[in-house]
């Protein structure tokens, strides 16, 4: 019997005072939707699928882009949380195993958790809820309990006064099987005041119908739903509190934590040493050993073990630095690989390339890559040394053991071991250095005047 997960993303998210869906709005550089798909993935749920409304296309494609095998279903009128868990019964049809209903804008809740739900599904309860101990319960669901057995769901607007007083709370995540969650939704009504379908109501469904009903309670921060964008301020602090808490303590020295900010999906391996005002983007690997110097700015790039990585560099997308690379200040590597031992120091350029081992890259060196209109690669050998304030003009080819000389404009391929120099002539006229200040002062003094 396999999991499904199903994601309800249909809402406008109107506190959030913006023109995109609420759930593309990002999170530690991913989209919100993406942290919910991200749980379903890391239980290996067999079917996801994503229940769109506003901004339906835009939210499909974010979906699918981070799951090909995602399905979308449209609820065209938002007509309550049962209504849109009901849009996913007809591509849910031929399903048989339970189903596990979360959130688009609730991006913490832990794949453990989910476990731990399936886990009293397995036990033999037909409908799990996930409950939280709240601090400040407020306008929160209250979970009415007996002992293990959840009797019902009261909305703090029908409680009374002992009910008030409860302080474990409804996530709204559900968990039952396929089959019986949608026979239950089928059932909720809408008398209530706002006339919607609330899937809370299948509580009460469930016990009418004599199917056992339970809770699995997790952390309050798990539950942290984004409504405004403060809520997505919060959700980031407490993103970033967590993924510093854990670096750490997976072998990561992090010399000033809260100045170091993690994407959702960095990898950082034993060892690594960050330095401070250090931002990691999506796609970044980091492995053992290596060191990231401070106000460095990384992104869908890889990093082998024992390279050394800034003060002040940037890598961007594609750039494959190998193990005992150097890259140092105000340096920026994109769509190219450092091989081992190379050196790109100081204030250079390096796109399109690939840069052999131990080969070493003077300041202010360019790879010329983009000719307006296209993208061309420059290769640079084995131990090749490329001066500093060099042009390196792509497409080109430099060998190994070549060297470049500085403030070369270099536009043919040099062979293995020659030595390319590509710039006019030194000429010394004598004296004229001195008289020319000296007539430039004189001028400077009379336009003062």
């Amino acid at each position: 019997m396999g999991t499904a997960i199903i994601i309800l993303a249909a809402g406008k998210g109107t506190r959030m005072r913006s023109d995109m869906p609420k759930v593309l709005h990002r999170l530690a550089g991913a989209p919100l939707l993406w942290h919910a798909m991200r749980a379903g993935e890391q239980i290996a749920a067999e079917r996801t699928i994503v229940v769109v409304g506003h901004g339906a296309e835009a939210v499909q494609a974010s979906a699918e882009a981070q799951n090909e095998d995602a399905v979308c279903v449209d609820q065209t009128e938002q007509l309550g949380t049962a209504h849109a868990v009901l849009q996913a019964a007809a591509p849910m049809s031929d399903f048989e195993g339970d189903a596990i209903v979360v959130y688009g804008d609730t991006p913490f809740i832990a794949p453990a958790t989910l476990e731990e739900m399936l886990a009293l599904r397995a036990a033999g309860t037909d409908v799990v809820i996930l409950g939280f101990e709240a601090k400040e319960p407020g306008l929160y669901g209250r979970l009415i309990m007996e002992g293990d057995t959840l009797l019902g769901i009261v909305e703090a607007k029908d409680a009374s006064g002992e009910q008030l007083s409860v302080s474990l709370c409804n996530s709204g995540v559900v968990c039952a099987n396929a089959a019986t969650l949608f026979s239950l939704v089928k059932s909720v009504g809408n008398n209530n005041a706002s006339g919607e379908y609330y899937l809370p109501d299948i509580v009460g469904l469930a016990r009418e119908r004599g199917l056992s009903t339970g809770v699995v309670i997790c952390e309050e921060e798990e539950t942290l739903g984004i409504n405004s964008r403060g809520d997505l301020a919060a959700a980031e602090a407490v993103f970033q509190s967590t993924a510093r808490r854990d670096a750490m303590e997976a072998g990561v020295t992090l010399t000033q934590p809260e100045s170091v900010y993690f994407a959702f999906d960095t990898v950082i391996g034993r060892d690594v040493v960050i330095g401070p005002n250090v931002v990691f983007g999506p796609e970044v690997t980091v492995e053992t050993g290596a060191e990231i110097g401070a106000f460095c700015h990384l992104e869908g790039c890889h990093i082998s073990a024992g390279a050394r990585i800034g003060p002040y560099a940037r890598l961007r997308p594609g750039a494959e630095i190998g193990p005992a690379a150097r890259v140092g200040n105000f340096v920026e590597i994109k769509a190219a690989t450092l091989a081992e031992g190379a050196k790109v120091n100081h204030l250079s350029y390096v796109g399109d390339a690939s840069v052999g081992a131990a080969a070493n890259i003077g300041a202010g060196v360019i790879t010329c890559n983009y000719d307006g209109v296209f993208k061309h690669r420059t290769e640079i050998g084995d131990r090749a040394f490329i001066g500093s304030n060099s042009a390196l003009v792509a497409p080109v080819n430099i060998g190994a053991d070549a060297l470049v000389g500085s403030g070369a404009v270099i536009t043919k391929d040099v062979p293995d071991g020659d030595l390319a120099l590509a710039r006019s002539a030194q000429e010394n006229k004598a004296g004229l250095g001195k008289r020319m200040m000296q007539r430039l002062r004189a001028l400077k003094i009379k336009g003062a005047r």
